[in-house]
């Protein structure tokens, strides 16, 4: 085929849409949801993936965290109940002993909440964790202002606070904190400190914290029926294997487990969070791609539907144009054409609405809800490639039958048509 004679085709095709603006219109409509889906679909998983990397670097890439609880949820909450817990004795012994970590130091938290008191506001539920100095030295204990704690409030407990981010900007506001005396459960602590803004979609209860020195929070809260966690540090990802293993060794030492029995503690890391996010964009998949298979296949059947009336409607046409040379291949191109462009202004109308909503959306949500910040207020390349491409696969779909039936026409029986 020519190239003059695929432009005079192509040129057919789209005066007859034209011709039937509105027609046309409504049928590239049925794949607008469609190609909308995909679009939202490959958006919302991106954000989700941008919310487990700041999740992963708000535990920390180079972090293992001993506990009696395993974040992965790969055991019932019973069988986890029954475990001893670990004493703050065994914590102080593995730290004494692990050599191949950077940083090890215990933690533990206060999980019924607590409730916190400025002047006449009083904020309740607010987690109380006790931990060291030495959580400065983690991502987790990044300082926005003021400082974290000292060896010295290690050793002597004083009555000081380090805020969480969202912790501070309920009771504060833009107001400077530092220095300010507010009431733990009815002690007065005077705030040192801010943490930096953690939050995410997937962890979004980190901001929501208030840290105080170990030896105060034994001090206020006991150490006996608790269960403390140990934080350790390995340096690297590529050290992880080496201080996992030395962990998991010195943990039954100093638990007193037997060569054939089972560990009764978990080495959390930031791959329990990996299988989390799996499932959910396992999830979103499905429910998305079942959506939009339906879509585009009343998308296909509308839009086959007008081309078939198309046919109807230009039969003789079709008959003149065979008459005077057109051949079967200059037919079919065209109505595939018409079928593929039908579906190809879908696709920009989907581009254009999903664009607009996907900027609102970024735009307003992470005032309402701080840990969707890491939602982009614009499309991916990528997406706008596939849409495109999708949008194109799917006209052809739709319009290769019309377009064979149109192609396969009697020229002397297409001339008799009324």
């Amino acid at each position: 085929m020519k190239f003059v004679e695929i432009i005079e085709t192509i040129r057919i095709s789209f005066d007859a849409m034209k011709a039937n603006k509105m027609r046309s219109f409504l049928a590239s409509m049925g794949v607008v949801v469609g190609i909308s889906i995909v679009i939202l679909m490959g958006w919302v998983l991106g954000g989700l993936d941008s919310a487990m990397m700041d999740t992963f670097n708000i535990l920390g890439t180079d972090m293992i965290y001993v506990d009696k609880w395993d974040w992965a949820g790969g055991k019932s909450w019973k069988e986890l109940q029954q475990r001893k817990s670990i004493t703050l004795e065994q914590v102080n012994e593995f730290t004494k002993k692990i050599k191949s970590a950077e940083v090890a130091f215990p933690s533990a938290v206060n999980w019924g909440g607590g409730t916190i008191k400025y002047n006449n506001k009083s904020f309740e539920n607010i987690q109380i964790m006790g931990t060291t100095s030495m959580h400065g030295l983690t991502s987790g204990g990044s300082i926005l202002a003021g400082r974290h704690f000292s060896q010295f409030d290690d050793e002597l407990g004083p009555n000081v606070v380090v805020l969480g981010h969202g912790v501070n900007k309920s009771m504060f506001g833009e107001q400077n904190p530092l220095g300010k005396i507010i009431k733990i459960d009815g002690y007065k602590y005077r705030i040192i400190g801010v943490i930096k803004k953690q939050g995410t979609m997937l962890l979004d209860f980190i901001d929501n914290r208030a840290y105080i020195p170990l030896k105060r929070f034994i001090g206020t809260y006991g150490k006996f029926d608790r269960s403390f966690s140990i934080n350790v540090k390995a340096g690297s990802e590529e050290m992880l294997p080496e201080v996992s293993a030395e962990t998991r060794g010195l943990m039954r030492e100093i638990r007193n487990i037997g060569p054939y029995e089972e560990d009764d503690f978990s080495i959390n890391s930031v791959k329990a969070f990996e299988d989390q996010v799996a499932k959910i964009r396992m999830y979103v998949w499905g429910v998305g791609i079942g959506i939009t298979v339906l879509s585009f296949i009343v998308g296909i059947i509308g839009i086959m539907n007008i081309m078939f009336v198309s046919v109807t409607e230009r039969t003789k046409e079709i008959g003149i144009r065979k008459a005077i040379g057109a051949r079967k291949r200059s037919i079919l191109l065209q109505f595939l054409v018409e079928a593929s462009t039908l579906c190809f202004v879908g696709a920009i109308i989907s581009l254009i609405g999903c664009s607009i909503l996907v900027f609102l959306a970024a735009t307003y949500i992470p005032t309402i809800w701080e840990g969707w910040a890491f939602l982009k207020p614009y499309l991916p390349m990528e997406l706008l490639l596939i849409a495109t491409l999708v949008s194109l696969i799917v006209g052809m779909l739709a319009g290769l039958i019309p377009a064979i039936r149109a192609a396969n026409l009697d020229p002397v029986d297409a001339l008799r048509y009324e």
